[in-house]
């Protein structure tokens, strides 16, 4: 006799503490963690790879850029100031001209702060900013964001936080050595 209900001899012929057969899928964790593995040796490799570069030494005097005879630095003038929290800073103002054919979008200029004492002298490498606002407070933005033209001029506020005791308090020398154009 067969039972009424074809589900029931279905289960009645599976034996009841069986294990049921495994599901096949798709190792996604496997695959994810080697993936993650992957990404991390290909940062660590890039990271490595910038660290064999060499920069120039920061005491180093780079040369002038090709285009920096266009591009006169005058009335340079020089200024500090005193925070209550007894930091100083000091602001090397001056003027740029564009004589070049060239749109300048961008300079970075060598400041050398000299010294008396035999030692070398400090050297600070940073871009050049133009001022673009001087009331209420003098506001100055990068080169990029307002380009030289051919014949264009403009005036500049370089501001340092770090310069060692040892210097001169003479005004620094200048020096252009990198110049971006388009």
């Amino acid at each position: 006799m067969e039972p009424r209900n074809p589900k029931a001899a279905q289960n009645a012929a599976t034996p009841l503490f069986s294990d049921p057969m495994p599901k096949r899928s798709f190792p996604a964790t496997a695959v994810t963690i080697a993936a993650v593995a992957v990404t991390i040796l290909a940062v660590f490799l890039v990271l490595m790879s910038r660290r064999n570069q060499t920069a120039p030494a920061p005491r180093t005097l780079l040369p002038e850029a090709a285009y920096a005879g266009n591009l006169p630095l005058t009335g340079l003038q020089m200024s500090d100031s005193t925070s209550m929290s007894g930091g100083k800073q000091i602001y090397l103002e001056g003027h740029i001209a564009n004589h070049g054919p060239s749109t300048v979008a961008g300079v970075t200029v060598q400041v050398v702060f000299a010294n008396d004492v035999a030692m070398p002298p400090q050297i600070e490498t940073v871009p050049l900013s133009l001022v673009y606002m001087r009331q209420p407070y003098i506001d100055s933005r990068p080169l990029s964001a307002s380009p030289l033209a051919p014949g264009a001029e403009g005036d500049f506020r370089l501001i340092f936080d770090d310069i060692s005791d040892n210097w001169n308090q003479q005004l620094p020398t200048m020096r252009i050595i990198h110049v971006e154009t388009r």
